[in-house]
């Protein structure tokens, strides 16, 4: 009977991690019976079963530990990889950080899950690379991150769990920011004590405001003083609290004084006081007007007086108008058109004149606005009040009866591009009362014709030399639709 030959791999030492084929060759013997030639196959069987056994129950001192990777979760695990659990009581772990190239690993070292792992034949060593679903996206960036760090240290870890624990619970994390918030500041009671020690003092705007009227009312201030703490005062007021709080305690009186003096600059800086203060703030604008005030300021601008006080007063009167149809009607009954045509008439240098006609602009514009918005049924019971009370104030009718339909077309004959342009805007927001005027005035109908001619070649000019002629522009149609409305 003829036996065939038998293979079998053994691994021997671990320090040489490698396998080796023992080969027996069974030999034909034809002097033997069956029974011999099966007894000999069946031994050489068990023989090879227990090598086997052997193999299996040793322990490589170099066996490859596969520890988890925590960035990666979803790693997928080939069929050449084992994962087995990292013993702690073993001290640091030295993790190989593979890359797409084959590296030898050494007895102890680890290499993260998903990691692709091969016994090299030839040399009897084991090597390691990225796994086929990590080479995909392995780029310079991740190389650099991951060589950074390559030990791992049990109590680190555990450590940094601890902070991530510690991150996670808002409640603690607000408390510490707080606390480290309130350690970088001191309370405002202790800050006191120590400008105290160093005579400063901390005082709120009412404080100072106090102390400003009350050196304004002592004997010993001088005009000079005066005047400083009138200009403080004016800073003070722009915020609306701080105007109602200088009503409160008497300082609409110390401006109305002011107003009252023989000083041409106390009447200044009085009257710029007032007009910051009553600016968008109904509550004092309601007291100014019941102090009298608009009275006195009506009597400056139709006295001689400096054009430097009589700009500051303008200030105020306009700031006093503006959306506040109860004082409108109380200018309106006290002459306050006649004053500013008088004044309007005056003033050669056209500054007074467009202050004033920017003033009456507004003034009819704002009621024209309200009485378009009254046609909103949605608007409440309080706007209803303001159109009925804008409904009060005749100023358009007033505007025709002192002669503002002749008086405005006189500021077209100013050079300056900006007094043209607010000249235009009241003509046309006066054109419904003054059409029939505008049409019998030949100096007017010149003017539009001169002024649009020359606009057109400015804008002609400039769009040759590339130049933004959109200004020039608003002034053309400005003109044609004042035009329009005197055909």
């Amino acid at each position: 009977m003829y036996v065939g030959t038998v293979s079998v791999f053994t691994w021997n030492k671990p320090s040489q991690d490698t396998f080796q084929t023992v080969t027996m060759k069974l030999i034909p013997r034809r002097a033997t019976g069956a029974s011999w030639s099966c007894l000999t196959l069946a031994f050489l069987l068990v023989l090879c079963c227990c090598h086997i056994v052997s193999i299996l129950g040793q322990k490589s001192e170099s066996a490859l530990t596969v520890v988890e990777n925590t960035e990666e979760d979803d790693g997928v695990v080939g069929d050449e990889e084992e994962e087995v659990a990292v013993d702690e009581d073993g001290g640091d772990l030295e993790v190989v950080q593979p890359t797409e190239e084959w590296q030898t690993l050494k007895p102890g070292q680890a290499v993260p899950a998903g990691s692709h792992v091969r016994l090299n034949l030839q040399t009897g060593q084991r090597e390691v690379r990225l796994g086929e679903e990590k080479l995909k996206y392995w780029t310079q960036e991740h190389r650099e991150k991951e060589e950074i760090q390559s030990l791992f240290n049990p109590d680190e870890l555990k450590q940094a769990l601890k902070k991530m624990k510690e991150d996670l619970n808002p409640v603690t994390k607000d408390t510490d920011q707080q606390d480290s918030v309130a350690s970088r500041f001191r309370p405002i009671e202790e800050l006191k004590r120590d400008l105290a020690q160093l005579d400063l003092q901390v005082e709120t705007d009412v404080q100072i405001m106090r102390r400003l009227l009350d050196q304004f009312n002592s004997s010993n201030s001088t005009t000079e003083q005066k005047l400083s703490i009138l200009q403080e005062l004016e800073y003070l007021v722009h915020q609306v609290d701080n105007a109602q709080t200088l009503c409160s305690m008497g300082g609409l009186q110390l401006v109305l004084d002011g107003l009252n003096s023989s000083d041409f600059r106390l009447q200044e800086n009085s009257a710029f006081v007032l007009g910051s203060a009553v600016s968008s703030n109904p509550a004092v604008q309601v007291k100014v007007v019941e102090s009298g005030a608009l009275q006195t300021l009506l009597t400056i601008l139709a006295t001689t007086q400096p054009l430097r006080v009589k700009k500051k007063v303008l200030f105020a009167v306009a700031s006093l108008l503006r959306n506040f149809p109860y004082a409108q009607r109380h200018f309106l009954s006290h002459g306050g058109l006649q004053v500013l045509s008088e004044l309007f008439r005056a003033d050669g240098g056209g500054v007074l004149r467009t202050r004033i006609v920017t003033m009456l602009y507004d003034m009819i514009s704002e009621k024209e606005l309200i009485s378009q918005a009254g046609l909103d049924p949605m608007l409440d019971a309080s706007h209803e009040e303001r159109v009925r009370q804008y409904a009060r104030v005749s100023l358009q009718g007033e505007l025709l009866e002192k002669g503002w339909c002749s008086l405005v077309p006189q500021l077209l004959e100013s050079t300056e591009h900006d007094y043209r342009e607010k000249a235009l805007r009241a003509l046309l927001a006066m054109a419904p009362v003054c059409s029939d005027q505008y049409r019998s005035d030949s100096s007017l109908l010149g003017s539009l014709h001169s002024l649009k001619h020359q606009y057109q070649e400015m804008i002609q000019s400039e769009m040759i030399l590339g130049e933004e002629s959109g200004y020039f522009v608003e002034i053309v149609d400005l003109i044609d639709a004042l035009q329009v409305k005197m055909k």
